[in-house]
């Protein structure tokens, strides 16, 4: 009997996905991953400072704990702490201070579900890794899942080929409500859960004072990027993006202004008011190329942001592991440090991550 360790979360897609491995016959184990202690946040010193708020990955422990108990299998935890500090959350860090939007999950899938997690799967007796990401996979290659609505390989796009061998992906025939289907049938505590949302290990913390943990704020200037004047201040590059239009700190009419840009160096956030003209660009350069797929196209579609619009595009290959990604139609809120996941049909090729971003065959001087 082949043995499948499967990653447990505490939510309703992983425990299906071992529900349905066990009903197909194999062996099934459930290995919990807590990557972030959610009793202790840093201070900007980097000193520990005790949060009060309820540990929801406790709880998730728990109902995975009873989702395997109810579905007949043991359930083993890991602690990758320290690992996921040092490869996901320094990141992140480290892109906002860059004045980057970062995407922590695609670092995470590559260095902690995809890599630490199938090494320990493997002391466990393994034949193959399973996860209940809605994807497919195909002789270690990635595809799209049969709910489009909920097709994940957008935050798989990171990982490689040799990474996906021996991976199955149990969700990537069925729909969010088969799921759901499935696992009231089946009697699982978590069969009605709430989908966890947002960023992991902020949860339901409000964004910049969690933030505000690690990295020191600094206020600078608000600039309208088209009178050049200021209009006011901000409370910290690290806390804006690309197209955000609430929450920018501007009085009167501030919900039809929009973040269009940054500038690192002088501490300056470019907003600018009415139309989205300034969100357009043309093309990108993306860096740290990871192609999932051996094919070298030519002309394909990109996704700039997981819930974004499938575009076409045309890549040029340059040195230094970069492409130069043209848009065959103008592009809104292409962000520096997101992701650029590029897709031939149903297959994921892989993805680079945003570098900057041009228009009319010039670098936005405001990015």
């Amino acid at each position: 009997m082949k043995r499948v360790v499967v990653g447990i979360s505490g939510g309703v897609d992983s425990a299906v996905a071992a529900y349905l491995l066990k009903k197909e016959g194999y062996d099934v184990v459930g290995l919990f991953m807590r990557n972030w202690d959610s009793l202790v946040n840093n201070d900007v010193n980097g000193n520990p400072t005790l949060n009060n708020d309820i540990c929801p990955q406790e709880q998730d422990y728990n109902d995975a704990l009873k989702a395997c108990e109810i579905i007949g299998i043991p359930l083993k935890r890991v602690d990758f702490i320290k690992e996921y500090w040092d490869y996901v959350f320094t990141y992140f860090l480290e892109e906002l201070k860059k004045g980057r939007t970062p995407n922590p999950d695609l670092m995470c899938n590559k260095y902690i579900k995809f890599d630490l997690f199938i090494k320990e799967a493997k002391k466990l007796g393994a034949d193959y890794v399973a996860t209940g990401h809605y994807a497919n996979t195909r002789d270690s290659h990635l595809y799209k899942a049969k709910d489009t609505n909920k097709d994940q390989t957008y935050f798989l796009a990171n990982v490689t080929s040799n990474q996906l061998e021996n991976v199955l992906f149990p969700l990537g025939d069925l729909t969010k409500p088969e799921v759901r289907e499935i696992a009231n049938k089946a009697n699982l505590n978590v069969a009605n859960k709430k989908d966890s949302t947002g960023i992991c290990f902020i949860g339901e913390r409000h964004y910049q004072e969690f933030i505000q943990n690690y990295l020191k704020p600094n206020p600078g200037d608000i600039v309208d990027v088209k009178t050049k004047k200021v209009i006011g201040r901000h409370n910290g590059l690290m806390n804006y993006t690309i197209g955000q239009r609430k929450n920018v700190g501007l009085s009167g009419d501030s919900e039809r202004h929009y973040v269009c840009g940054k500038n690192v160096k002088d501490n300056i956030l470019y907003v600018a008011f009415g139309d989205s003209e300034y969100l357009y660009s043309d093309e990108c350069i993306i860096e740290d190329v990871n192609l999932i797929s051996d094919k070298r196209v030519k002309n394909c579609t990109a996704k700039f942001r997981y819930r974004g619009e499938e575009i076409s595009v045309e890549l040029e290959y340059l040195d230094n592991n970069e492409l130069r990604v043209i848009y065959h139609d103008r592009a809104k809120a292409v962000t520096p440090g997101q992701a650029c996941v590029l897709y031939d049909g149903e297959e994921c090729l892989g993805c680079g991550f945003i570098k900057e971003i041009r228009k009319n065959g010039e670098k936005l001087w405001y990015l």
